[in-house]
């Protein structure tokens, strides 16, 4: 089987990835589920090279050559794109293919509320959506930055390893640079962003102190930055981004954070009762108490904070899976597993 035979089983049966790993057959994520694709056999390491080096360029065989590593987008037939990561394992090469759709999901489509969308009328700021690998980080950041390409004139610059949605024309102008492709580095790129005259700047992912000082000076400076943390609830992500840096540097980074942070939105694809999987959120919205909060380094307020102020459109991941449950679509045991405060659920759900 072709790669790009692979590639439409994956599109055809709704899987979310594609695994290729030697020792493995082909298989396929479906609803959080990893199934092997039937009748084909485990891989070797020379159906791995097959399979994977006639689709990189010359520049990219020689990063995975010299790094062992490789991100990288791939058009399939304008069915899909697929984000490509290249690695090695026991001496090997493998590889995860995530499927991007070519159709942008709308707010509405992911079951966002209403204050998510609020938040892309902002002209200036930090909005941080926080979460796990494969928990729809990336389709929530392209549903926010599509809203604000369809509604207003805009010029925004996106920074990605690698480009993941292509977005379609509307008001706005949308730049999208690429890893290794149109920028050598995140630090690089977004040095230089505000000499290219941006509106809205999206950050693929904020890695390390270069990119996160860059991405709180840009907000800083009267334009809106988007980005993505791999971290499990609001608290956890000021934490996270304070912590990046040097100790003597901190006091002045909670102060800047303070200034700029507008919301965390932290989220889970939790799987349903019917094969499928529904999102839960917490959403933490920035207000005096908050910012306070976070300029005293007193995170561990944050928590309770969320929990008392559901009329400004915060809710927490308990509340949120609460609520799933009691609508039928998750059972309270699958709530349980994704709860991080176990008793508060079960306390709302009066088990």
């Amino acid at each position: 089987m072709t790669l790009q035979q692979m590639m439409e089983i994956t599109i055809a049966r709704n899987a979310s990835d594609l695994h290729l790993l030697v020792g493995h057959p082909p298989t396929v994520r479906i609803f959080g589920d990893l199934i092997p694709i039937p009748s084909e056999l485990p891989m070797t390491n020379q159906d791995m090279e097959t399979l994977l080096f006639p689709i990189l360029n010359p520049k990219q065989l020689e990063i995975l050559k010299n790094e062992w590593e490789l991100d990288l987008g791939f058009d399939y037939n304008a069915k899909a794109r697929f984000r490509i990561n290249m690695y090695r394992q026991r001496g090997s090469l493998a590889a995860a293919l995530r499927v991007i759709p070519t159709i942008i999901k709308s707010l509405d489509d992911i079951r966002m509320p209403n204050s998510v969308r609020k938040l892309t009328d902002l002209r200036q700021g930090l909005v941080l959506v926080t979460g796990p690998t494969g928990h729809g980080k990336s389709t929530t950041l392209a549903a926010m930055i599509n809203e604000i390409n369809i509604g207003r004139k805009a010029h925004i610059i996106t920074v990605e390893d690698p480009i993941e949605f292509i977005y379609p024309v509307g008001k706005s102008m949308i730049s999208q640079r690429e890893l290794n492709s149109d920028t050598q580095s995140f630090g690089n790129a977004l040095k230089f962003a505000l000499r290219e005259d941006p509106d809205v700047v999206l950050i693929g992912e904020m890695r390390d102190l270069e990119t996160i000082a860059a991405a709180m000076t840009i907000a800083e400076t009267g334009h809106l930055v988007l980005a993505t943390l791999h971290t499990n609830s609001a608290a956890q992500t000021i934490d996270r981004v304070i912590d990046v840096f040097p100790e003597s540097q901190q006091p002045q980074i909670r102060t800047q954070l303070a200034a700029v942070l507008e919301a965390v939105v932290s989220q889970r694809l939790v799987p349903t009762i019917e094969p499928g999987r529904v999102l839960a959120l917490e959403m933490l919205f920035v207000n005096p108490a908050v910012r306070a909060i976070v300029r005293e380094a007193k995170t561990h307020m944050i928590d309770n904070l969320i929990q008392t102020s559901g009329e400004q459109g915060m809710v927490n991941m308990e509340t949120s899976l609460a609520v799933l449950v009691r609508e039928g679509k998750i059972s309270l045991e699958t709530a349980q597993q994704y709860a991080s405060n176990v008793n508060l659920l079960n306390k709302l759900l009066g088990v």
